[in-house]
């Protein structure tokens, strides 16, 4: 049991160092490929270097972006421990390495549509921050600052609490460069951003859940249950039938939704369904919930 235990926990270290790797390289080549050579800028403390390195060239990026996070990095360690330092220390590293090996080994040349880059460039970087916040890592600034927010505002998705903090740091950009284009555009890319980090992050929570009213519940629930799907089942009487009636309540994932229906109505023709998305779900069975969620 103990060597089963510890396959188990090295099988998942390495999957989670892919994971961030993966990320990580995913992050660093729509920096380099969308945003530096299109003059969009980044939110965070990426941005801020991407402002800096305006200024004075010689500074470059990925450096600044670690020099950056050491306080904040420090700030985090106290709220999720050295676990938190280790995957995030590894991912802003790798991140800012890539950052600047890619800008020196490739030439990158700007999109002639900028409204494409945007849509992409943003697109990849919340998926790479997605696969990141995944496994508990971040490359530091807005997202570690948005992870630590979580705590306190867990009504506001991560995603959307990155998109908060990312335009701050657009407005400034914008304000230092008077650049209301850039800005906009930069703007345009977060939003998308947030958009696909969300779906990366709470996308695979999605599931249905079945209200089902009918007069075989017994039977229905009986199916059901043979086709490993969980239910409740709760009488109830009809207000137009004026009628006993069973409501079976079954939260299912969208891939079963087909056999589900066919159960139904294989039992019951005269049931009457409803289908509901479930953002999220957590219990037996799905996902399991703490503290340090998303």
């Amino acid at each position: 049991m103990k060597k089963l235990r510890q396959r188990v926990r090295k099988s998942r270290i390495v999957k989670n160092v892919l994971l961030i790797t993966l990320g990580s390289f995913i992050y660093a080549f729509a920096f380099d490929w969308l945003f530096i050579p299109n003059n969009i800028v980044m939110g965070g403390f990426t941005g801020f270097a991407q402002t800096l390195n305006r200024f004075v060239p010689a500074v470059p990026v990925g450096m600044t972006v670690i020099v950056l996070n050491v306080p904040l990095f420090i700030l985090g360690i106290r709220r999720q421990g050295f676990r938190l330092l280790l995957s995030s220390v590894f991912a802003m590293a790798i991140s800012s390495l890539l950052i600047d090996v890619l800008a020196n080994a490739v030439a990158f040349k700007p999109i002639e549509d900028h409204l494409v880059a945007c849509l992409f460039g943003g697109g990849m970087v919340g998926i790479a921050m997605g696969l990141l916040l995944m496994v508990g890592a971040t490359t530091g600034g807005v997202e570690l600052a948005a992870r630590l927010l979580k705590y306190h505002f867990r009504h506001i998705s991560i995603g959307k609490l990155c998109l908060v903090l990312d335009l701050s740091v657009i407005a400034l950009y914008t304000l230092v460069f008077r650049n209301i284009s850039d800005g906009l555009y930069a703007a345009i890319a977060m939003y998308i951003s947030s958009l696909a980090m969300d779906a990366v992050i709470y996308g695979r929570n999605t599931s249905k859940v079945a209200c089902i009213i009918c007069s075989e519940g017994r039977r229905i629930q009986e199916r059901l249950i043979e086709l490993d799907l969980g239910v409740t089942n709760i009488s109830a009487h009809g207000g137009y039938s004026d009628s006993e009636k069973d409501i079976l309540i079954c939260a299912f994932k969208p891939t079963r939704i087909t056999e589900l229906k066919e159960a139904i109505m294989e039992l019951d023709n005269t049931a009457f369904v409803i289908i509901c998305n479930a953002d999220d779900i957590f219990g037996e069975g799905f996902a399991q919930f703490n503290l340090d969620s998303l």
